[in-house]
């Protein structure tokens, strides 16, 4: 009697202690003041909302030490953030900003440098999306989406840089789209592959007073946003993903923690997929 064929059961990734929020601080980033620029999330269930990439960025660097501005278009969302930061003994302010608005980018610098009393870190986790497909995507949406995920970090950074004191670290969020074609948002897509060329220029210009400049691209990641992307495909994040499940919103935190620590003292103008090998495989 022939033997009966099986496929091994998927191997899935197990989180560890970090992947779900609950490693215990370790000092990394003790006296240090970090901008989150876009550090609030958007809420579609309250009951059941993983925690997103933002809000996980701004509490892991206040429970790492550091004083945390967190900005957002969305004063509520940045409000609740910080609430979480203090609920923990952490110091937090909210900042209310636009960063398609000049004016508004300026004077977000300007309060967080104030609040904080300097400026030591900057993490600009700013994006928005689109329409699929070319011919869904205006002209006027596509400088939209543009002005959103390009010229507003080029903003932050043209306004923060001089804040900066010597040593600081500027990281941005791009995503895997910009490597992998895959979601057919052209202008969303190219928007973050433009982000690569934007960080080799901060990271040049910084590299005269040690301002470091990375970048990192979050994969298929539950967050809120990431859910509503994939309303309707109950596969995403399963079977093409190397560890058989999506990233949290607190793996790519940690990865942003790397970048803003002394552990990449010696680090700049690179670039970390945090995918599980999906954009290498």
């Amino acid at each position: 009697m022939a033997e009966t064929d099986s496929k091994p059961e998927r191997y899935v990734r197990p989180p560890s202690a970090e992947s779900l929020g609950e490693a215990p601080g370790r000092g990394r980033l003790k006296g240090r003041r970090i901008l989150i620029v876009g550090g609030g999330q958007r809420v579609f269930d309250a009951a059941t909302d993983p925690i997103g990439n933002g809000r996980a960025m701004s509490i892991l660097c206040a429970r790492e030490g550091a004083k945390v501005a967190v900005a957002d278009l969305n004063r509520t969302s940045a409000q609740q953030t910080v609430k979480h930061i203090t609920d923990e003994g952490g110091e937090g302010f909210a900042i209310t900003a636009d960063v398609t608005s000049e004016p508004d980018v300026q004077r977000m610098i300007e309060e967080a440098h104030r609040a904080m009393g300097g400026l030591d870190g900057m993490v600009l986790n700013i994006g928005t999306f689109g329409k699929t497909g070319l011919d869904a995507v205006s002209p006027e949406e596509w400088n939209r989406i543009y002005d959103v995920n390009v010229r507003g970090p080029m903003l932050c950074c043209r306004a923060a840089m001089p804040k900066f004191d010597n040593g600081g670290a500027i990281v941005f969020i791009s995503s895997i789209a910009a490597l992998k074609a895959g979601s057919q948002m052209a202008a969303y897509d190219s928007s973050k592959a433009a982000l690569g060329g934007l960080m080799r220029n901060i990271a040049h210009l910084g590299s005269r007073r040690g301002i470091r400049a990375n970048l990192v691209y979050p994969g298929l990641v539950d967050t809120p946003n990431g859910r509503e992307a994939g309303a309707g495909r109950p596969s995403r994040g399963k079977g093409h993903v190397p560890f058989g499940r999506q990233a949290t919103a607190w793996e790519i935190a940690y990865a942003v923690l790397f970048f803003l620590s002394d552990e990449s003292v010696y680090v700049t103008a690179q670039t970390l997929a945090v995918d599980s090998g999906l954009s290498g495989m």
